[in-house]
C-alpha cells in the first residue's frame, strides 16, 4: 500500500502523546517541533524489529529531510489538489468514521439482532437431532429406492431391538459428515431442513426416535435429542457482538447515522463537511487521534511530491538514464562476461536463421515483440524462445553453446528438437543503460533525491535546540 511506503521508507513521524513540559527540539522552515514529535519518530523507527537502528545525531538529518519535503510540497500547493483532498479524506474518514457509533449504538444493534433472531426460530425454538441416512437419487430408477429402503427397515428394527444409534450412524449413515458424530446435527430452526425432515423432526421430543421418514435425500431415521428456545440475550451477548465486528457493523452503523445527520440538516451539511468538524473535535480532545491524522495527511503529500521529482522522473527520464549510466557506466561493470541475446528452440531447422534474419536489425528491446508477431501470431507456436542478458549458470543452452561449458545439462524440448542461440558477448560490462536498467533508475533517484534536499537545505532555514535535543529520551 501506498501508506506503508511512506511511513516506513520516508521515516513519517507518528502520533504523540501531550507533555506539558515539552520543549522545542527545532525550527524547520519556521515549523517548531517539540521533543515529544521528535522522540516518537525516532523510538518509532529505532524499535527493537528495526535492522538499520540510527543513533539520535543520525536521525536528526533524517527526520529534517522529510520535513523540508512537507515544506516542500506545502509550498508547491499540493495539499489543494482534489486528487489529494479525496485521497486523504478517505484515509481520515477511516479513523474518524467510528467515533460517530457509540457503545449505547452497539449495544441496540445487538439487542436488535437478538431481537430477530429470535422472531425467526419462532413459537417451537431450536432442536438438535441426530439422524441415520441411507441415500437414493431424486431421479433414480424405482429398484434404487426399493433397495435403499430395505436396508433402512433393517437398521430400523435393529434399534428397536435395542441397538446403539451412535453406533449404527457411525457406521451404516450414508450422511458423512454426521456419521463421525454419531448422526449428530448441531441445532437448526424451522426453514433449515428439507419439509419432510423437518416436521418428523419437530414432531418428536426429547429422546423419541422417529419410524423410517423419506426425503429428497433418501431414507432417514431421527433421534430427537434435545429441545429448546434461544438463551437470554447475555448469554449471547459476546458472541453477538463478535458478530458485527467481523461483519464491520460499527461501519455500516456509523454511515447510517451520518447519513441520518445529513437528512435532518435539510441540505445545511453535508457527510464531508460532517467529518471534518469530527476530526477537529476528535483531534482536540486526543492528540494520539490528531497526530494521526496529520500522519496521513503529511504522508500523503510527501508521497506526491516525491513521486514526481525523483521516482517517477526517475523511471520516465530516458535521456536522463542514459546520461547518468554514461557517467557512472565504471559502477555497472561485470565480474565476468554475460551473454545479450536469446537461447531458443524451433521445429524446422530453416527456422534458425529465420529468427536470426528477423532481429538482426532491430534494437534489443523490439525483439520480443518481432518474434511474436512473425512466428508466434496464430495458434500454431513456432519457436520458444528466452531472452535476456545472462551469466554463466543462467541457461543451460547459452552455457554450453556461448560459454562452452561441456557439463551443462541441457533440457531438449519435446516438441522443438532444434536448438539455437543468438546474441553477443557483452566483456566489459553492459553497453547501455538498460542492459542494467533496474540499478541504474535506483541509483538515479538516489543521485535526484540527494540533489532535491540540498537544494531544500538551501532554501529553507533549519535551527536545532542541541541542548533540548541531548534529552531525548533522558527526561
Amino acid at each position: 500500500m501506498k501508506l506503508n511506503l511512506i511511513f516506513t521508507a520516508l521515516m513519517v513521524c507518528g502520533s504523540l502523546s501531550a507533555q506539558t513540559d515539552d520543549p522545542i527540539v527545532m525550527v524547520v522552515n519556521g515549523d517548531p517541533v517539540t521533543r515529544s514529535e521528535f522522540e516518537y519518530s525516532f523510538n518509532k523507527n529505532n524499535s527493537d524489529g528495526v535492522i538499520d537502528k540510527k543513533t539520535v545525531d543520525e536521525y536528526v538529518d533524517l527526520f529534517i529531510n522529510y520535513k523540508l519535503k512537507v515544506a516542500a510540497a506545502l509550498d508547491a500547493k499540493y495539499d489543494t489538489l482534489t486528487s489529494f483532498k479525496t485521497e486523504f479524506a478517505q484515509y481520515r474518514d477511516q479513523q474518524v468514521r467510528p467515533a460517530f457509533v457509540t457503545d449505547a449504538d452497539m449495544e441496540a444493534e445487538a439487542h436488535k439482532i437478538y431481537n430477530e433472531t429470535v422472531e425467526k426460530i419462532g413459537p417451537d425454538g431450536l432442536i438438535r437431532v441426530a439422524h441415520i441416512l441411507i441415500t437414493a437419487k431424486q431421479q433414480a430408477p424405482q429398484s434404487e429406492w426399493d433397495a435403499a429402503k430395505v436396508r433402512i427397515d433393517s437398521i430400523y428394527q435393529a434399534l428397536k431391538n435395542g441397538a446403539d444409534f451412535e453406533e449404527l450412524a457411525t457406521r451404516l449413515s450414508q450422511d458423512p459428515g454426521s456419521a463421525r458424530q454419531g448422526g449428530l446435527l448441531p441445532f437448526v430452526q424451522r426453514g433449515q431442513l428439507v419439509k419432510e425432515f423437518e416436521n418428523a423432526a419437530y414432531a418428536l421430543q426429547p429422546g423419541e426416535m422417529s419410524g423410517v421418514v423419506q426425503s429428497p435425500y433418501g431414507y432417514h431415521i431421527i433421534l430427537m435429542k434435545e429441545r429448546k428456545m434461544l438463551e437470554p440475550f447475555e448469554q449471547h451477548h459476546d458472541a453477538i457482538v463478535r458478530f458485527m465486528e467481523q461483519r464491520n457493523m460499527r461501519d455500516q452503523i456509523a454511515s447510517q447515522k451520518v447519513a441520518q445527520l445529513v437528512k435532518e440538516s435539510n441540505g445545511q451539511v453535508t457527510e464531508a463537511q460532517l467529518m471534518e468538524k469530527k476530526a477537529d473535535e476528535l483531534s482536540a480532545q486526543d492528540s494520539d487521534m490528531k497526530y494521526l491524522i496529520k500522519e496521513y495527511h503529511d504522508g500523503l503529500l510527501l508521497y506526491e511530491i516525491s513521486n514526481q521529482l525523483v521516482w517517477e522522473k526517475a523511471a520516465n527520464d530516458e535521456a536522463g538514464l542514459a546520461n547518468f549510466f554514461k557517467k557512472n557506466k565504471k559502477n555497472y561493470a561485470w565480474d565476468e562476461p554475460r551473454y545479450k541475446g536469446m537461447a531458443y528452440h524451433v521445429k524446422e531447422q530453416g527456422d534458425v536463421k529465420a529468427v536470426r534474419d528477423c532481429v538482426k536489425k532491430l534494437a534489443f528491446d523490439k525483439w520480443a515483440e518481432a518474434l511474436r508477431s512473425t512466428f508466434n501470431a496464430d495458434s500454431v507456436i513456432r519457436i520458444r524462445v528466452e531472452k535476456g542478458i545472462f551469466k554463466k549458470g543462467d541457461n543451460a543452452l547459452v552455457d554450453s553453446l556461448v560459454f562452452k561449458k561441456n557439463d551443462a545439462p541441457v533440457n531438449h524440448l519435446k516438441d522443438y528438437p532444434i536448438d539455437a542461440v543468438y546474441g553477443k558477448i557483452l566483456k566489459k560490462g553492459p553497453e547501455e543503460y538498460n542492459d542494467v536498467r533496474g540499478l541504474v533508475v535506483a541509483d538515479y533517484q538516489e543521485a535526484l533525491e540527494k540533489e532535491w534536499v540540498a537544494d531544500l537545505r538551501r532554501k529553507y532555514p533549519v535551527k536545532v535546540n542541541e541542548d533540548v535535543l541531548k534529552t531525548v529520551n533522558k527526561h
